[in-house]
């Protein structure tokens, strides 16, 4: 999604135990015996110790009107969180191929048979939600699918403890200093408790999975409570990804793309991703995936799949605009592929 989801990778939302490394230090052990093992220690990349920034962090909060109450609050008991360190260093784009990316995990049978049911209870919350913001509740039900399964993997870290850990880690200081310094500020203005403010290792929040600065542009008070809850408040989550996307360009009635059949001859490695009419398309011998001839519609592009196995798509502009949600092209695919069959 967003600037943060470049930060996500394939990690998992919620934490477990590290895996551990035989001890250097360990005594000697009968050969039959396996040494014992103990888990890594990761060392921040700044130079000052985590206690003492984390003083900083609250002077410049408090400098930028965040009460003290809050922030005596919201670092209590925080720490360095080797596992975040852990996840940040070890994290790397997903090398499944698409096939199996888009069947076992991000279009599979039960998520599909979750997002219909999940369509359905919520009708009348959708319909109001399309309503006030023009976004097809097909496109909200998938991202909710596979952002945190319709709401059940919200993450398990503490969102203050997650970002302290990897602005003071250092390896990219400003951009959670500022994401810290945000969520600090959530937490002031009385929209969720600490305790309940958890996330992902890298700090995306709630059932959308946003980085608290994009909490503070796009989260939604849809049911008029006074607070933007996307933890707990269904209402809220969803019209927040709905605005998200009608913020970020969604044209409403118009598709995101579809499967297409190439022409004999074509070629992957010399297709280009030049935009034209789909008439264009067309002619050039692109036919439907079952086989029938190409529908009317807005400019597309061709669009490939990374790692893929042959298959071809035509995007259109609502893909592009998936993609600002998270950029990997399979991600946004697969939620365009997800939102066909929920509904």
């Amino acid at each position: 999604m967003i600037t943060r989801r470049l930060l996500l990778a394939a990690a998992p939302l919620a934490g477990c135990a590290a895996s551990g490394s035989p001890s250097a230090s360990s005594p000697a052990a009968p050969a039959a015996a396996a040494p014992p093992l103990q888990a890594p220690v990761y060392a921040g990349v700044s130079s000052v110790s985590f206690d003492r920034f984390v003083e900083g962090v609250k002077a410049e909060a408090s400098r930028r009107g965040i009460s003290a109450a809050t922030l005596n609050t919201a670092f209590a008991g925080v720490r360095a969180n080797q596992r975040v360190i852990e996840l940040d260093r070890r994290q790397a784009e997903g090398g499944l191929p698409w096939e199996e990316y888009r069947d076992r995990i991000m279009v599979s049978p039960t998520r599909v048979q979750n997002g219909r049911r999940m369509y359905a209870e919520n009708a009348d919350l959708l319909r109001r939600i399309e309503a006030r913001f023009q976004v097809s509740p097909r496109i909200i039900v998938a991202i909710w699918g596979v952002e945190t399964n319709f709401g059940g993997n919200t993450g398990g870290f503490r969102v203050i403890e997650a970002l302290a850990t990897l602005a003071w880690e250092g390896r990219r200081a400003a951009y959670f200093r500022n994401e810290l310094l945000a969520a600090l500020k959530i937490l002031d203005d009385g929209h969720i408790r600490p305790d309940r403010m958890l996330g992902s290792w890298a700090g995306a929040m709630g059932q959308p999975q946003f980085m608290p600065s994009n909490f503070e542009r796009l989260a939604v008070d849809f049911d008029g409570d006074g607070r933007r809850d996307i933890w707990d408040n269904r209402a809220d989550a969803l019209a927040s990804i709905a605005n998200y996307f009608q913020r970020n360009g969604w044209r409403p009635g118009e598709p995101w793309g579809r499967e297409v059949l190439p022409p004999p001859g074509f070629s992957p490695a010399r297709a280009d991703a030049e935009r034209r009419p789909m008439r264009d398309f067309a002619r050039m011998g692109f036919r439907a995936a079952g086989g029938g001839p190409l529908p009317d519609g807005p400019e597309a592009q061709i669009v490939l799949p990374s790692r893929g196995s042959g298959q071809v798509f035509l995007g259109h502009h609502n893909l592009r605009v998936i993609r600002r949600y998270n950029s990997p092209v399979n991600y946004g695919l697969a939620v365009g592929l997800l939102s066909d069959r929920i509904a």
